[in-house]
């Protein structure tokens, strides 16, 4: 049975008459545990972070937000699994989540036939929302995500010649691959390889050595963080000297634990950066190290505390959790500013946003440039 975990934030302190009043429940489902833990674990942090805001102001509609936190544990089929608790048994009013494409697409369909609004904080395969009307995202697409990927390998690195390496068994890392040589190949480019492997793979030997005889002057690798930081590593091995660069698959902090100096030269695009100076960057950072003991928020910590504020500011304007109405108050958000920017949800219920493109420099991620759409 996965972890489940009841949060009242800041309820305690106002005493147990407090604690039975009603509340308005909200579900996230994450990976806390499991091979993608780091996704889950900042998304929350900043789900968490949001929700103990609001009810300090007060809460929403008079009452406060119940979030009841489900851990999927990376595991495939548990966020349909933990996604059907939250609705039948715990009765919520709208969900968060996931930060993957993969298991957002488990759970969107449940969200969809319950009609129970789903906000994915930073599911960026257009699919997703293409499940129904009632799934919604804060986050830039991947059409969008490589299509920048592909300007920047033509414009920064000044590359024509590209082999990428993608997974197999990630919808997200097949559809980002996909948007990223439809893109680059007509501006001129040309995909050298395109290699093959699959998550949990942590041999990439065979797959590199193809690449390196193919003559690339760059690799992406549009991969989550663990299987991006072994390839790489084992790249650098074989003398590949050459820019490595992917998409937000690679925003964790264990990028760098395990890729070590490997990482160097290294380029990924994602949604937000602590960097950034914009006083309301600035602000929640500083909120964000003071609850969570220091800890730099990710961009998933961002647009985990980026949704719930949409679907609260969506709760206000439809006066009511009722599923259709609410649906209809999220469609309707328009020049919503968050942390990550402004979010307008289009006739397809994603959210048009710039992307934050990183550097690895000397061990360390430096904010390189912005990507408008």
């Amino acid at each position: 049975m996965s972890p489940r975990l009841r949060l009242l934030p800041l309820l305690a302190a106002l005493g147990s008459v407090a604690l039975a009043q009603e509340t308005i429940k909200i579900g996230e489902y994450s990976s806390l545990t499991g091979k993608e833990a780091s996704f889950g674990q900042s998304s929350h942090h900043g789900i968490v972070l949001a929700v103990e805001e609001i009810n300090a102001a007060g809460g929403v509609l008079g009452k406060k937000i119940e979030l009841i936190t489900e851990d999927n544990q990376t595991k495939p089929g548990e966020s349909a699994t933990v996604v059907n608790k939250l609705i039948s048994r715990d009765k919520v009013v709208a969900l968060i989540g996931e930060v993957a494409s993969g298991r957002s697409l488990e759970a969107a369909p449940i969200a969809q036939r319950s009609r129970i609004p789903m906000i994915a904080p930073a599911a960026t395969n257009p699919k997703v929302t293409e499940t129904g009307n009632y799934i919604f995202r804060v986050c830039f697409i991947d059409p969008f995500q490589g299509t920048a990927m592909a300007k920047f390998a033509e414009d920064t690195l000044k590359v024509k010649k590209v082999a990428i390496a993608s997974s197999v068994s990630s919808a997200y890392s097949v559809g980002l691959a996909r948007f990223f040589r439809e893109t680059f190949t007509a501006g001129g480019g040309t995909i050298t390889a395109e290699q093959k492997f699959s998550e949990g793979d942590k041999d990439f030997r065979a797959q590199l050595t193809a690449i390196r005889a193919s003559g690339a002057e760059a690799v992406f690798v549009p991969a989550y963080y663990t299987e991006a930081a072994l390839l790489i590593r084992q790249a650098r091995d074989l003398g590949m000297t050459m820019p490595f660069f992917g998409g937000d698959g690679w925003e964790a902090p264990q990028l760098l634990e395990i890729g070590g100096a490997a990482m160097n030269g290294t380029y990924y695009s994602t949604h937000f950066s602590a960097e950034n100076k914009e006083p309301v960057v600035a602000d929640f950072v500083a909120r964000y190290k003071a609850r969570w003991d220091g800890e730099v928020p990710g961009a998933f910590s961002a647009l985990g505390y980026d949704s719930v504020y949409v679907l609260v500011d969506a709760i206000k304007r439809a006066g009511t959790t009722d599923g259709p109405k609410l649906r209809d108050a999220i469609a309707q958000t328009k020049g919503f500013a968050g942390v990550t920017g402004i979010t307008t949800i289009n006739a397809q219920r994603d959210a048009t946003k710039p992307a934050a493109i990183i550097a690895v420099r000397d061990g360390k991620l430096e904010f390189l440039k912005t990507v408008a759409p």
